[in-house]
């Protein structure tokens, strides 16, 4: 196929593409951590959980040949770090944020200690579909090439919504983070409850590190994560601990970290460290402005710390 030259206007096409491998992690993690703050627990260890994903979905595509099972390897290695972090936070006075903060770096010190062997294997990647197949223009080809997780990660937040809104389990989740008193009262188990809840959300945050390693990079290296499994709790307060909202804010931030690399494709080389700090500086802006004074956290589950 002929290079086609459409000048300015693949700086646009860059930016959707960027921003849909970009923003899929965050989709996944950002889910999970709605799920377990839902519960009336913070989670800061997703970083741990993400790059131990990203770890053992590799190595587990790397030996067996299947992507898919290397996706579902990093989502069980996730959940039961969070099974871990789950049973942690359930012993009394134990704060949530210090377990967190320590299991992140305990995932990240195991990801690379056992990640070692797989930094110059290659492993089979996770496909993707071709939605610009009807067009002969390479840059919006390459747009339209989405990763298979990512309409997963789609349906993914639509079921959230319908379970925290539509569902049983979803009602209990959201009575547990809002009152616990009012849980126990109702008879309902809240540290079962909680746990799980963490659970799932660490299965979620495993298998977003998968697509970093198998799909966007595309590799296992000890510095993947850059800080993402902390930035999606970001999210999740910028969201409104809502998962529609949730997706809507990582693909919003996705946009943002592919502007420095679409203006570099352009060939603007100029302030390029500028640029990829703009998710941070976005991140950080709409929070500030999003936050009342009158009604801070209006929207937080009542059990969370921060919202103590």
């Amino acid at each position: 196929m002929d290079i086609i030259d459409i000048g300015w206007a693949s700086l646009p096409l860059a930016i959707i593409g960027g921003a849909i491998r970009v923003s899929t992690p965050f989709i996944f993690v950002s889910l999970g951590e709605c799920i377990t703050e839902k519960s009336g627990r913070i989670n800061l260890g997703l970083e741990g959980n993400l790059i131990l994903g990203a770890m053992a979905g590799y190595a587990v595509s790397y030996l067996s040949g299947s992507p898919w099972l290397g996706v579902l390897a990093a989502g069980v290695a996730g959940m039961l770090f969070g099974l871990l972090h789950g049973l942690l936070c359930s012993v009394k006075r134990v704060n949530d944020t210090a377990i967190g903060i320590s299991l992140m770096v305990l995932g990240t010190g195991l990801a690379f200690c056992l990640g070692k062997p797989l930094i110059q294997p290659k492993a089979p990647p996770l496909p993707s579909i071709d939605f610009g197949y009807w067009s002969d223009t390479p840059q919006l080809r390459a747009a339209l090439d989405v990763n298979a997780l990512f309409l997963v990660g789609i349906a993914l937040a639509i079921a959230v919504y319908f379970f925290f809104n539509r569902t049983g389990w979803g009602l209990m989740l959201r009575t547990v983070g809002d009152s616990e008193d009012a849980a126990k009262a109702l008879g309902f188990p809240v540290l079962r409850t909680r746990i799980f809840a963490t659970m799932a959300g660490g299965f979620l945050a495993g298998v977003g590190g998968s697509f970093l390693s198998l799909s966007y990079p595309g590799s296992w290296s000890e510095g993947l994560s850059s800080g993402q499994g902390i930035m999606a709790v970001a999210l999740v307060i910028f969201a409104r601990w809502r998962s529609l909202r949730a997706l809507w804010a990582s693909l919003l931030f996705g946009g943002a970290g592919a502007i420095g690399p679409a203006l570099q494709g352009m060939g603007v080389t100029g302030y390029y460290y500028l640029f990829n700090a703009a998710p941070y500086l976005l991140t950080l802006a709409i929070m500030i402005a999003s936050t009342s004074r009158s009604a801070p956290f209006v929207d937080a589950p009542g059990e969370l710390n921060l919202h103590r």
